[in-house]
């Protein structure tokens, strides 16, 4: 009986004998199929035991792929192979995912959440236990069938020397220090929240800070952090707290710095307002090419929250709430790291480069100020 449709039917057989069963472990699930199908050769049996063990524990067949410390995304690409990014590099992997077992898997992921993805509600973002953060898109927007990616995030600390030479990182954390504030630019998948976590490493270990992220990605190494987190709307489209919200409820927490994993729109004012209010030291990240181009993003989500300010006014206050932009790029051999430390200032370049990845140019003319 090695044929694939024999194999299903097995599957689904077993499957619906562990439902009224409070054990599923690998000896039970193998001891039903093998009553199920005694002449099965052992190769089918275990075939069908990891099929079922994928329908009833965790993520099933992803669960290797998340446990590889190596992997950094997981994508599941509608019914298929399964591919992933390690080292920086997309490959296929052996494992292969069929449409009932991707609606498990998506299942598992949004229902301990309250969430629902159906085709009125298409998307959804979610959180892992262990912090990785999950996209789901389902038909019929994903044409081939529903798509999961997961981002990974590894318990290892890097330190910033891995991702710069020793002088600029001696820069970066004499800034951070002294309590300069820190915008950390790159591109998606850059390693901008790899590098904010290295950046927080120099914070002196007493300082109390309050993280604020729409995914909670963040492993800070200090003795007092807080942790917020926005929160999605719920299955009826009500609950939700934007970051925006958690930003000016930092505000009353009595924090020494808040760092916000990422700004994306008018939450940006809120971030430049408590940097310019007794929060020195904050740091934070945003998608962009360049640090100018950095610059440019927050100006246009300050604006993006309707606060009526000519942008003369709003290019002011970034030019003095900010102090460093530190630019993060994924290198031609998938290795990411350090390509520009700037200094914010007001002359007509905006930014006034002080090292690149590979050494320091310039001394900071304001980074170490005494605000």
């Amino acid at each position: 009986m090695p044929s694939d449709v024999d194999v299903a039917a097995l599957v689904d057989a077993v499957h619906d004998a562990l439902v009224d069963r409070s054990d599923s472990d690998r000896g039970t699930v193998a001891a039903i199929a093998r009553s199920r199908a005694p002449l099965a050769p052992a190769a089918v049996l275990d075939a069908v035991v990891d099929r079922v063990l994928a329908r009833t524990v965790g993520l099933g067949p992803l669960e290797p792929l998340l446990a590889d410390s190596s992997v950094t995304e997981v994508m599941v690409n509608g019914p298929g192979f399964v591919w992933v990014e390690r080292w920086g590099e997309v490959v296929q992997t052996p494992v292969r995912v069929d449409r009932s077992t991707i609606d498990l898997l998506v299942e598992r992921i949004v229902a301990p959440l309250g969430l629902r993805v159906d085709r009125t509600s298409p998307l959804v973002d979610a959180r892992l236990p262990d912090g990785s953060r999950v996209n789901v898109i389902v038909p019929p927007l994903a044409v081939d069938g529903a798509c999961i990616t997961i981002r990974r995030f590894g318990a290892r600390a890097i330190p910033l020397t891995a991702t710069c030479a020793e002088s600029v990182a001696a820069l970066l954390q004499r800034a951070v220090r002294e309590r300069a504030n820190v915008i950390v630019s790159g591109g998606t998948g850059a390693g901008k929240t790899t590098l904010l976590n290295a950046l927080a490493a120099a914070i002196p270990d007493g300082d109390r800070i309050v993280t604020v992220e729409d995914a909670a990605e963040l492993r800070l190494p200090g003795r007092h952090v807080v942790r917020l987190e926005a929160r999605p709307a719920n299955a009826d489209g009500v609950g939700a707290v934007p970051v925006r919200s958690l930003v000016r409820n930092a505000l009353r927490m009595r924090p020494d710095r808040i760092v916000v994993g990422e700004v994306r729109g008018a939450e940006a004012l809120d971030m430049l307002q408590a940097m310019n209010t007794g929060h020195e030291g904050s740091l934070s990240t945003c998608h962009a090419n360049s640090p100018v181009d950095a610059l440019r993003r927050i100006e246009t989500m300050v604006m993006m929250g309707d606060v009526g300010l000519p942008l003369g006014a709003i290019r002011e206050q970034l030019v003095s709430a900010l102090d460093l932009v530190v630019h993060v790029a994924r290198r031609p051999d998938g290795t990411r790291g350090i390509s520009a430390v700037a200094e914010v200032c007001d002359s007509s370049e905006r930014v006034r480069l002080l090292a690149t990845g590979d050494e320091v140019v310039a001394s900071p003319e304001r980074a170490a100020r005494s605000r």
